[in-house]
């Protein structure tokens, strides 16, 4: 059983970072560092300086700070609070932010991908009968300690409980999914065919059907050059949603293009919808915080196929715990497994769901 007393004496990474007897500077630019300077007004924590990797460094300002290197923050402040801004499954990075964290306290405080939103270790302890009712889903103790892992990162903001939790894409093929060469295969969110390929590499390259979905415009291009030599496989420049509408989005032409309240006026469709009865064996789902309507819209499918799910749990703080309760609601008697990859911060949270009857 998850302890919440114990994660109740885990002290929050805000807390730290108010009670800091050390300058505190952001490792990183862009969004995630204008995010973090929101979320730091809030608590009236005070940034010192921002610094960035030697590539990215340039002479350059940003949110009125002198993007400095590692070596020039070390020549001004000496020890300090580094406060990862990014996120990266590159290892040279990874290994970079390692290093770093050896030679300063340095702490990811958890924020959305999709929106302004961030964990609240009060908020998250205050649905903590729910948070239980997540955790008696999951159906071995590998899921169990990535979950326990994830409840103590968002807490602390301290990537030692992420690395003590990291599996492989193969780990999960093999023991997990286990592909065969009777797919028919739904990605919501295809991008530019990477997960197909990925998947097409554990069946042999065979497979009954494939649908791909991408509502980026440019990613939709990449997407069917890169695939458009397989047979059998279909492509809908749409939006992954709860229902056929339009929506507002936000063309990035990276994976991290989403729903949004300006952009391009795209069309979105439901997965029951564009299936029209049609069957599926597998779902995935990685719609950059449209997932829970992604799985409204396929709930149809689900019930009637009882395909293999996996979905994305790292877009929304709480997505972890709320989309496993979401899919239950949805369609009972599956088994739940819970798996971290290789990411700084929890960007790679993925859940995965097997048909117990199957």
């Amino acid at each position: 059983m998850l302890v919440s007393k114990e994660l109740e004496c885990l002290e929050d990474v805000y807390t730290k970072l108010c009670a800091a007897d050390k300058p505190v500077l952001v490792y990183g630019t862009g969004s995630g560092c204008e995010k973090l300077f929101c979320v730091f007004e809030c608590y009236g924590i005070s940034v010192q300086g921002i610094f960035a990797s030697d590539d990215f460094k340039r002479d350059r300002f940003f949110n009125g700070f002198k993007v400095l290197s590692l070596n020039e923050a070390e020549e001004r402040f000496g020890d300090f609070f580094a406060v990862l801004a990014f996120g990266t499954s590159l290892p040279e990075v990874m290994e970079n932010i390692d290093r770093i964290s050896q030679r300063h306290t340095l702490l990811a405080p958890e924020l959305s991908v999709a929106d302004s939103s961030y964990f609240d270790k009060s908020e998250f302890l205050d649905d903590f009968e729910n948070v239980q009712r997540a955790y008696s889903l999951l159906a071995d103790d590998k899921s169990r300690e990535v979950f326990e892992g994830l409840c103590k990162f968002k807490i602390t903001g301290e990537l030692k409980f992420l690395r003590e939790i990291f599996s492989s894409p193969s780990e999960v093929f093999e023991n997990i999914i286990k592909p065969t060469e009777q797919e028919i295969y739904c990605d919501l969110g295809a991008y530019n065919g990477d997960t197909v390929r990925e998947l097409l590499s554990y069946t042999g390259g065979k497979y009954r059907k494939i649908y791909c979905f991408e509502p980026d415009m440019r990613n939709f291009r990449k997407l069917v050059k890169s695939l458009d030599s397989l047979d059998n496989i279909e492509f809908e420049n749409s939006a992954s949603w709860g229902s056929d509408t339009q929506l507002y989005f936000s063309n990035s032409s990276g994976r991290q293009s989403a729903v949004s309240d300006k952009g391009r006026l795209t069309s979105a469709r439901s997965l029951d919808s564009y299936l029209s009865g049609r069957e599926v064996t597998y779902i995935k789902y990685d719609v950059e915080g449209a997932d829970r309507q992604a799985i409204l819209g396929s709930r149809n499918t689900m019930n009637k196929y009882r395909p293999k799910i996996c979905t994305a749990v790292y877009h929304r703080p709480y997505d972890f715990y709320k989309l496993p309760l979401l899919l239950d609601d949805i369609c009972k008697g599956y088994s739940y497994y819970l798996r971290q990859y290789r990411y700084y911060p929890a960007w790679e949270s993925n859940l995965f769901l097997v048909n117990n009857e199957k």
